[in-house]
């Protein structure tokens, strides 16, 4: 099999121009194609007027030495190379001790879904509940205003991914294609065959959710348990080594595996692992607000003549401003035709995030704009201080926005001329149970808000109507990523000091995404299946 890399075509071509273009570049006749496929296919938008599709595809040919050995001054053209999955072993027959995994985000339903595979029979452990009664409780909130701090936007099954664009990719180094095992498991699960070769993909909050089902029925037909309701109060541990865990009801599992899954909103987990000894440390994140645009703003400005092209679908953006008080501020997940969500997990506090449906049809985009603090100059000394300084923006947010778990908002217009919004403009706010106009100024820190009054019209010069006075932010956005990391070793991917304790994920502060933490998920349960398989 031969990958043929920059095969560049219009936007508008047929499926025979692929092919045609194919052989051209393989110098053979249609006599000699056998097969092919795409592998990926992004675009290159930096003509608007003549965007191009970028593909990279695999083909089988006759006399495929010969051929590459013909082009072999061609650096695009190369051997396909081998990318299946290959299982690190598989449980011994009898094995007694089931590693338990705490958590049932992309991280934690991977580990559990690798170690079922490799006939481990995890119990998985999740405090929320299963994702078709979380989804009501999430409702709930957004609807009534009415919290469940055990069963919301950040705790129960599929994790805080499950509410949100459903990003599938990432920027991590991946040297033995981990994500091309977690982009297959999502096919199976149910998700659409384009997210193989895509270079965005996505899925969305409606398909997550069968999604997320569907994995667990496989984890439970491999002989995994999956519980939910089931807090985990404290590690049970002995000499620094773990024996198992201890519910919030009082019930015990023992085991000398346990995966650390639990996502970076899991704050009265932290101090409960802290007291016990787990080594910490405080790790950087951002804080910011959300910022909504028309849509059609948005895709003029990135596709031009070509906005609203079924292939490109609704257009997205990246952007970053290097701010003089020193302060970097950046785009983060970015939802093409979303809503802002309400994504509190205690009670008394505001936190926003982003969310897409598959279609991305909604009217408005979004994106968190955020400021990235340090521990070293933020919120030096305790490693767990950076999830106090959430809690008090969060606070802030909550009371700026009328104590109702309403949102604070504000048009850019009046946030750069610091004065409060009385009135909407043409962007009418997604975020439900509902807004509140007021002034942001004081529900972030000092050097953020000046940070970000810098940055709105150095990104107007990079998307065309950016800064528009009618754009609207949406306060806070607080859990961009963990506020702290739980130290593991390189090679054993055990927590530095409680040997058995694998720690993973976002909550643990190694991954950030769906697919980042779904990767980590493989890795753990490859650490764990060899810890195991070694020691007997």
């Amino acid at each position: 099999m031969l990958r043929i890399n920059e095969v560049k075509l219009p936007l508008d071509h047929s499926e025979d121009e692929l092919k045609q273009a194919l052989l051209k570049r393989l110098a053979v006749p249609e006599s000699d194609l056998i097969s092919f496929t795409i592998f990926k296919r992004s675009y290159d938008a930096r003509k608007r007027a003549a965007i191009l599709l970028i593909y990279s595809l695999d083909a089988e040919v006759k006399n495929e030495a010969a051929v590459l050995k013909r082009l072999s001054a061609d650096r695009h053209i190369m051997i396909s190379p081998d990318i299946e999955y290959q299982y690190v072993g598989h449980a011994p027959e009898g094995l007694t001790d089931r590693p338990v995994v705490i958590g049932t985000g992309p991280c934690g339903l991977f580990a559990g879904l690798l170690l079922a595979q490799m006939g481990f029979k995890p119990i998985i452990l999740e405090r929320g509940k299963a994702v078709r009664e979380r989804t009501k409780d999430t409702w709930g909130l957004w609807r009534k205003g009415e919290l469940n701090p055990e069963s919301n936007v950040q705790y129960g099954e599929g994790g805080a991914g499950t509410f949100s664009d459903g990003k599938l990719y990432s920027q991590i180094k991946d040297p033995k294609h981990l994500g091309h095992k977690v982009l297959q498991e999502f096919v199976k699960a149910g998700a659409p065959d384009e997210i193989m070769y895509v270079s965005k993909p996505h899925i969305g909050t409606f398909r997550l959710v069968s999604m997320v089902e569907s994995m667990r029925a496989n984890i439970i037909e491999l002989g995994g348990e999956v519980r939910f309701s089931s807090k985990v109060e404290q590690l049970i541990l002995k000499n620094g080594q773990v024996e198992g865990v201890e519910l919030a009801n009082g019930d015990k599992i023992h085991s000398k595996h346990v995966v650390l899954a639990i996502g970076h909103s899991a704050r009265d987990t932290f101090y409960k692992l802290f007291e016990q000894g787990v080594y910490m440390e405080a790790k950087a994140f951002s804080l910011g607000f959300r910022v909504e645009h028309p849509q059609t703003l948005i895709d003029t400005a990135r596709f031009g003549p070509s906005a609203g092209h079924p292939i490109l679908g609704a257009a997205d953006y990246k952007l970053v401003h290097h701010a003089s008080n020193g302060r970097s501020v950046y785009s983060f997940c970015m939802c093409p035709g979303g809503t802002v969500v309400a994504a509190a997990s205690e009670p008394g506090r505001v936190v926003t995030n982003g969310m897409s449906q598959y279609s991305r049809n909604e009217r408005n985009a979004n994106a968190a704009i955020v400021v990235g603090i340090t521990p070293e100059v933020d919120f030096p000394g305790h490693p767990l201080a950076g999830i106090e300084l959430q809690r008090k923006w969060e606070s802030k947010a909550f009371e700026a926005g009328g104590s109702t778990y309403q949102a604070p908002v504000q048009k850019l217009g009046d946030f750069l001329a610091g004065k409060p919004s009385t009135e909407f403009g043409v962007v009418v706010p997604s975020y439900t149970p509902g807004v509140h106009l007021t002034d942001l100024a004081d529900c972030l820190p000092e050097y953020a808000i000046t940070a970000i009054r810098e940055a709105m019209p150095a990104f107007d010069k990079q998307i065309k109507g950016f800064g528009m006075a009618d754009a609207l932010f949406t306060g806070v956005e607080t859990r961009t990523s963990s506020p702290v990391r739980i130290k593991r070793d390189n090679d054993s991917l055990e927590s530095i000091n409680t040997k058995g304790l694998f720690p993973a994920g976002e909550g643990a502060g190694y991954a950030g995404g769906i697919l980042s933490a779904g990767v980590d998920g493989i890795k753990i349960a490859e650490a764990v299946a060899l810890s195991i398989l070694n020691a007997r």
